[in-house]
């Protein structure tokens, strides 16, 4: 730890309580490490740190000092060429550690796309709505306001409109591409009927309105609950789903997040070929049903 200190104080020009908070802090975290490889962990273990901590009675303004020592520690090991990534990037604000959202594992994930069946009023809606949430890691606004045209089935992507309006590509995979062309071809249609025209969305209610955000909260809710899942489990569990089996299974932290939206991708260079392959190359890579 002594070298990371003089790291602090000479690089980063810290004052000496506040590298003597530092000391502290990362004495703290090397506790709740242990016996554990500090170069093995992952961000799923690392995630449980700032939970940690919290139950040691720490206050916010603490256990965010505690998480920016831990930042600052492995970007100096980055430095020194011990790690590739600063996994402690990924602990993000203080919304995230206060909860952090439960993830599915894959086999869990599995059950919950297949739970939709034909006794369901509109199932391969359904279907292709969870295997959307899980495949894009979108959020249920964005997969609200999903358009028909957004969607390219035969090139594997669609384009997601995130906050802000801010657009992104993201990758479809296989089983993805089938429940979308499945519901287009057996039951959207049905829908449309009741119409005079053919709405734009993708994912339509039994109105053939926009699919409301709030009606595919109930939706995901209560194919969870059918199939024992935990009662927390929410669109917004897909999406942390669908990132952390990313990076578990090696996706780089950046290309992830690319995905996710967190980092935005101008405009007039979204619809590039060059990202697309990236994008599509790196999901049917790793993610689980790519």
């Amino acid at each position: 730890m002594e070298p990371f200190l003089d790291y602090a104080r000479s690089e980063c020009h810290l004052a000496e309580n506040t590298v003597r908070a530092y000391r502290r802090d990362l004495a703290r975290f090397f506790k709740w490490l242990g016996k554990r490889d500090l170069f093995k962990i992952g961000i799923r273990q690392l995630a449980d740190y700032p939970r940690w901590l919290q139950t040691e009675k720490l206050a916010p303004a603490s256990i965010a000092r505690h998480i920016v020592a831990l930042r600052v520690f492995f970007r100096y090991l980055q430095l020194e060429g011990v790690v590739k990534e600063n996994l402690a990037e990924l602990l993000g604000t203080q919304k995230l550690w206060q909860r952090v959202p439960e993830v599915l594992s894959a086999g869990e994930v599995d059950r919950l796309l297949a739970s939709p069946t034909r006794e369901d009023p509109h199932w391969r809606r359904d279907r292709a709505m969870l295997e959307l949430l899980y495949a894009t890691g979108c959020r249920a606004s964005e997969l609200s306001g999903l358009k028909v045209a957004d969607v390219h089935l035969d090139q594997g992507y669609c384009i997601c409109h995130g906050k802000g309006d801010k657009q992104r590509i993201v990758p479809l995979g296989r089983r993805a591409v089938r429940a979308i062309q499945q519901y287009l071809e057996r039951e959207r249609g049905k829908l449309v009927e009741r119409r005079d025209e053919d709405p734009p969305w993708l994912l339509l209610s039994s109105r053939a309105g926009a699919l409301r955000r709030e009606r595919i909260w109930e939706l995901v809710k209560r194919y969870a609950a059918r199939e024992g899942l935990s009662r927390a489990a929410s669109p917004h569990t897909l999406r942390h789903s669908f990132a952390t089996h990313l990076l578990s299974g090696g996706a780089d932290m950046r290309q992830v997040q690319e995905m996710l939206g967190l980092a935005s991708i101008a405009t007039t260079q979204i619809y590039t070929h060059v990202d697309a392959a990236r994008l599509r190359k790196v999901h049917q890579q790793f993610h689980p049903r790519g």
